[in-house]
């Protein structure tokens, strides 16, 4: 084959396991086959059915969809609160007493907070946001961490129409102001800090330093979350900033909820582009909700006794869709962690799923691959037999660690839902349906019914089955972003201009000769060597499939001969001793589970890698690294101390 005619992303890993549904499973599933062809069939249709089945509406909408492309409306005319949809509603239904969130703080604190409860305190906090200044379309800032506050914050801002941003508590203070000033937030919720790893982490003096320079902002509503713990206390300005339990709780317990638009936007979630600005992307009210409560409902087959464990963090789009907004509309029973997985050790996870009796279960693979890391012994030493259905979300998984999830996790039973989706996309689009779908570790499978997906080369036309390239998506869905606040050209440029007439998902993917999509990462993170446009998921998920492998991360690098040449990153299971043998044996079993062209020209062992607090790795740090230049920006990592233990480290092996 001339280097012309190789497809845009070459499928090289094969992957032959497959697990077809338990029947017993099957038979009590929420999703049912038939939802694929009733939605093929009438997308529009579909949509309309479930929204109306799942949504209290104050007005109906009159028309599902308008699509002036790029930009879309769902069910238009209609009015809602989404905060009514996620509470009142289920206290009048007499749920009350249900547990809508069992809180475990890092020390070992707990709280048990009732839909009552929350209904109370959502109530109390709106009023609260009033009597500071904040009214329908203000825009507010939240940075915290994970307490109970958090989901409280947004859902008042919802019940009063106040469009939220909230910033991840491990932001810098500089990007915390440069994300205040772009949304021209007037209030900031924070608290004095939380508990990580053991350790007291103010959050506060970086809220300070924010708000010297974001003009905007008129007050900073603050929660008392460490106390005394804080070294020489918290530093309150008078006038600027008040504490959370002296305003709120003096509130008001009821609270009427604002009927809104169905396009009122909801909130904006920056996530990083390409230039210096963050992007604000913005998702609004009723199609948001629609997508995610029902994706949440039928991907995770939530049952009205299940307890529900989305172990991401609210700052990101997951901890919105799937520990929020979503579970919280299914009147579903979640748990919230204020901490790290390794603390007080790496069993804590375990720990939490035994005592609480936890039956769903929706993590990222960078944990995962952690905990396999850390041997068999920690799950096995506590009674997981509660779970039933276990998820992946974050970045595309690798074969082995899906494998090990099912096995030491799930106890070889329960179905793992391997999804795809973005900041920008709202909910959940490539996925199993537990109890319909037959999975492969690795494949996040089919897009999920009322999804149009497709993999397509350069010219925009459809691959076909065994081929690669760019996934795209054809037909517009609820929960969908509607723009990037205050730049509709940025938002047709990064998204629409690539593909006329398709979402580019910035992703690129294979699908298999059956119709499975595999997601193979960033296209940013594919390699040209020699011609061959290679994927870096599918080389980590070959050193993966090594037994001493842990986990791994690939970047390529200027190759005077191929073009660029692979560098790989590994991380050995606990018990193995790098050596130069073991390198070379690795960089040939890769050569041997994909092809010699896939084979690593180095290869470096490292004890850890750099991550984003959500668990994201930064490759570009890594092409830094294992370039010899200088590092970029590292102030998102978990950990900035990686880059230079890797930096320092001589255990690599290279040809």
């Amino acid at each position: 084959m001339s280097v012309d005619q190789r497809p845009e992303i070459e499928n090289l890993l094969a992957e032959g396991r497959t697990f077809p549904p338990d029947p017993a499973f099957s038979a009590q599933a929420n999703a049912q086959a038939s939802i694929y062809d009733e939605a093929a069939g009438d997308p529009e249709g579909f949509w309309a059915r479930i929204a109306r089945e799942t949504v209290i509406w104050r007005e109906p909408f009159t028309t599902t969809l308008e699509w002036d492309l790029p930009f879309a409306k769902w069910f238009v005319g209609g009015k809602l609160n989404i905060s009514e949809n996620c509470v009142d509603r289920h206290v009048a239904n007499g749920l009350g007493e249900k547990v809508a969130y069992h809180w475990i703080g890092e020390p070992g604190d707990k709280r048990t907070i009732t839909y009552a409860d929350l209904l109370r305190e959502v109530s109390k906090a709106a009023n609260a946001l009033r009597e500071l200044g904040i009214n329908t379309g203000d825009r507010v800032a939240i940075y915290m961490p994970m307490i109970p506050e958090l989901p409280i914050a947004m859902l008042a801002c919802a019940r009063i129409g106040a469009p939220h941003t909230v910033v991840f508590g491990g932001f810098s203070a500089e990007a915390l102001s440069g994300r205040i000033n772009d949304a021209e937030a007037k209030l900031v919720i924070t608290a004095d800090g939380g508990w990580r790893r053991g350790k007291a982490a103010a959050l506060k003096p970086a809220v300070d330093e924010a708000v010297q320079s974001t003009p905007t902002i008129e007050h900073v509503l603050v929660v008392r979350r460490l106390g005394d713990a804080v070294e020489s206390g918290t530093a309150m300005e008078d006038g600027r900033d008040v504490w959370w339990h002296d305003v709120v709780d003096r509130q008001s317990e009821t609270c009427e909820p604002v009927a809104l638009d169905s396009e009122h936007m909801l909130y904006l979630l920056y996530t990083s582009g390409t230039t210096a600005k963050p992007k604000g992307i913005m998702h609004t009210t009723a199609g948001y909700l629609v997508g995610t409560s029902y994706s949440h409902m039928q991907i995770f087959d939530v049952k009205p006794d299940d307890v529900y464990w989305c172990a991401a963090d609210v700052g990101w789009v997951t901890g919105h869709s799937y520990i929020v907004y979503g579970p919280l509309a299914n009147a579903t029973t979640g748990v919230m962690y204020e901490g790290t997985p390794d603390t007080p050790a790496w069993d804590r996870w375990w720990q939490i799923i035994e005592d609480y009796k936890v039956n769903i279960l929706y993590c990222a693979p960078t944990a995962i691959r952690a905990f396999m890391k850390q041997g068999d012994a920690l799950p096995a030493r506590h009674d997981l037999s509660s779970l039933r259905v276990l998820g992946s979300v974050g970045e595309p998984i690798n074969p082995e660690a899906w494998l090990w999830y099912h096995e030491h996790i799930g106890g070889g039973k329960t179905p793992i839902v391997d999804t795809w989706w973005q900041t920008e996309t709202g909910q959940i689009l490539i996925t199993p349906l537990p109890g319909v779908t037959t999975t492969k570790p690795g494949s996040a499978t089919f897009p999920f019914p009322g999804i149009e997906a497709d993999i397509v080369d350069g010219a925009g036309n459809s691959v076909p089955l065994g081929g690669g390239g760019y996934l795209v998506l054809k037909r517009p869905w609820p929960a969908m972003l509607r723009g990037i606040y205050g730049d509709p050209e940025r938002y047709k440029e990064t998204y629409w201009n690539r593909f006329p007439g398709m979402y580019f998902a910035g992703d690129g993917a294979k699908r298999d000769e059956d119709g499975y999509f595999w997601l193979l990462g960033r296209v940013d993170d594919v390699m040209n060597v020699a011609g061959h446009r290679l994927s870096t998921t599918e080389i980590e998920s070959a050193l993966v499939s090594h037994p001493v492998v842990a986990e791994a991360a690939v970047v390529g690098g200027p190759d005077p001969v191929t073009g660029e040449a692979i560098n790989a990153f590994v991380i050995l299971r606990l018990g193995n001793e790098p050596t130069k043998e073991l390198g070379q044996a690795l960089r040939d079993h890769v050569a041997t589970k994909i092809s010699p062209i896939a084979k690593p020209k180095s290869l470096m062992f490292v004890p850890d890698l750099p991550k984003t607090r959500s668990g994201k790795i930064m490759r570009r740090l890594l092409r830094d690294i294992a370039q010899g230049r200088s590092l970029g920006d590292t102030t998102t990592l978990a950990d900035a101390t990686v880059v230079e233990t890797i930096r320092a480290n001589t255990g690599a092996a290279e040809e």
